[in-house]
């Protein structure tokens, strides 16, 4: 399958901004720009021709494009595509070894892509299959050799423990996009605070709280460092419940233990405190060090909900908790690993629609992690869009690919809108050496065009939590941005970007942000979170009676919309 028109744009993009470097005068620049132009429209033309199925037009377009920037790395895998689509194998194979010599290297993608299907018959498939592995392995010895893939052990050398330091250390110092927030913190002051840290931690358990701890000051949620999985199922824990802050109490929002409900603790129960300590300066202390997050929101989701009194396995909490009359229970609560608190979670669907009073649809997108939630919204649509509003909630949606939640918002009118604007560091070392400020790559911005066979102009909210987070956010930020209707409920997660994943020793791993996301016009909403229209938080009161605060308050702003 090609990739997104927006990717191979900012490909283009890229490809011509390379071509300018080489160029010393205006008029070489000025050619460059115009080619870029020109592969972008050709681009477009090819990505509409393919959609209409007509591949061989597709193909003639796209090498029109690729002969226009002949930098670019995506074209010739989108040519043998098409190719191969139409059957024509000998220039199928052509054009995915020039991908190959290009620099493609991702074969778990091209095993997987349906567009090479005609091609597995043939001797040649394997050869390229075999040449692109090669590749890879080429490629991954400067990025990511494999010797950063050692097993886990419960006590790391210290030489592995120094490497593991030092490596997450460069790739944030080369590839963190928010570069202030290096000169902040002085990176490197900070990578020699921790490196006597990381020589007298007792086991990998506690080197691995040493790595989060120096990540969590980069105060980014799309920058981790992830502990092996062994570390999180024999090691660490957290509690059975789940929680959120509400009206500036800690209310139990979620009981995944059947034994704590025989034992009086339910949902809409406060909780006082842990092992003797008021419950949020038990979480300051305790598990807010390790916790990366981009704003206080986010911090409170993680803390609250995902790590809720995070420590060791084998030490049980001793917590007070109180009902809603105000009587407390005392009670020892075990802590559990990762694994088993996935199996007690009820599985959310990634989309749930229904019809509520007032013909007003109520559709869920609760995940954009796959294509789930816009496939199983298209094929409703006919029956949501006969509705005189849709409340789409994202108040759960930790994200997936921005592109999930465009399709959408594409049935929402017939105007294209914008989706938000992205940048990444432009490092050149030969600036570095001349005492040059380094720059910032910035990205085309695309307008995301409306569904050609949907459009629908009712009445439209979208709600909002904390919890809303990365691709959702940029779904927020679309939406917002199309003037389309009211964002209602809480400000999002504040947190979004392409993150960087590297191996650490021992089956550890981390990831790192490299792209920086606004608005199309430079508003900043990572850090801050999307903001709601109509701020509406939940009431303690409501959630112990079972009512939807936000959900409530949409309605009757939908009935005040003109």
């Amino acid at each position: 399958m090609p990739i997104s028109a927006k990717n191979l744009i900012a490909g283009l993009v890229v490809a011509s901004l390379h071509m300018m470097s080489s160029s010393s005068s205006m008029a070489q620049v000025q050619t460059s720009d115009a080619n870029m132009k020109k592969a972008q429209e050709y681009y477009k033309a090819g990505d509409t021709a393919r959609l209409e199925k007509r591949y061989a037009d597709a193909a003639q377009l796209l090498l029109k494009s690729y002969e226009l920037v002949p930098a670019s790395t995506d074209l010739p895998y989108d040519i043998a595509c098409l190719h191969a689509l139409r059957g024509v194998k000998d220039e199928a194979f052509k054009w995915l070894d020039a991908a190959i010599a290009a620099g493609y290297t991702n074969v778990e993608h091209m095993l997987k892509d349906s567009d090479f299907d005609s091609l597995h018959d043939d001797p040649r498939w394997e050869k390229s299959v075999s040449k692109t592995r090669q590749e890879a392995a080429r490629q991954a010895r400067l990025w990511s050799s494999p010797v950063w893939n050692s097993a886990y052990a419960e006590q790391l050398s210290e030489d592995d423990r120094v490497a593991g330091l030092s490596r997450f250390w460069s790739e944030v110092k080369y590839n963190f996009v928010y570069t202030d927030k290096l000169l902040d913190l002085d990176w490197d002051a900070v990578f020699l605070r921790y490196l006597p840290k990381v020589r007298a931690a007792k086991n990998t358990a506690d080197y691995y709280k040493v790595l989060m701890e120096m990540c969590a000051l980069l105060q980014d949620g799309h920058t981790n460092v992830m502990a092996p999985a062994a570390v999180f199922n024999d090691v660490w824990g957290m509690v059975p419940l789940r929680a959120a802050l509400m009206e500036d109490k800690v209310i139990i929002t979620e009981v995944l233990d059947p034994a704590l409900r025989e034992r009086g603790i339910l949902p809409g129960h406060q909780i006082l405190s842990a092992d003797g300590q008021d419950i949020k300066t038990y979480v300051r202390k305790e598990v807010a060090p390790y916790i990366s997050a981009s704003t206080p929101q986010d911090l409170n989701t993680r803390l609250y909900n995902y790590f809720l009194l995070f420590g060791a396995l084998d030490t049980p909490v001793k917590m007070l908790v109180a009902d809603s009359q105000g009587k407390t229970i005392s009670i020892d609560v075990k802590r559990i690993n990762t694994m088993t608190r996935r199996k007690l979670d009820s599985p959310r669907p990634a989309f749930n629609w229904r019809m509520l009073a007032n013909n007003i649809a109520y559709v869920e997108l609760n995940s954009f992690g796959d294509d789930t939630a816009a496939n199983e919204y298209l094929k409703a649509y006919t029956e949501i869009a006969k509705a005189k509003a849709i409340i789409f909630d994202v108040r759960k949606n930790g994200g997936g690919s921005s592109d999930v939640g465009y399709k959408v918002l594409r049935t929402l009118g017939t105007s294209p809108f914008d989706g938000s604007h992205a940048a990444t560091r432009d490092y050149k070392p030969a600036w570095r050496a001349w005492g040059k400020k380094q720059s910032m790559h910035d990205f085309a911005d695309e307008k995301i065009n409306p569904d050609p066979a949907r459009a629908y102009h009712g009445k439209v909210v979208v709600l909002t939590s904390a919890a809303t987070y990365s691709a959702a956010e940029d779904f927020a930020v679309a939406f917002d941005s199309m003037k389309r209707g009211l964002i209602i409920g809480e400000a999002t997660g504040g947190s979004t970007g392409q993150p960087l994943l590297i191996s650490l020793p021992g089956g550890g791993s981390a990831r790192i942000c490299t792209k920086k996301d606004t608005y199309v016009g430079g508003k900043v909403f990572v850090g801050v979170g999307v903001q709601p229209d109509k701020l509406i938080q939940t009431k303690i009161e409501d959630f112990r009676a079972g009512k939807d605060t936000q959900l409530n308050a949409a309605q009757e702003e939908i009935e005040k919309l003109k």
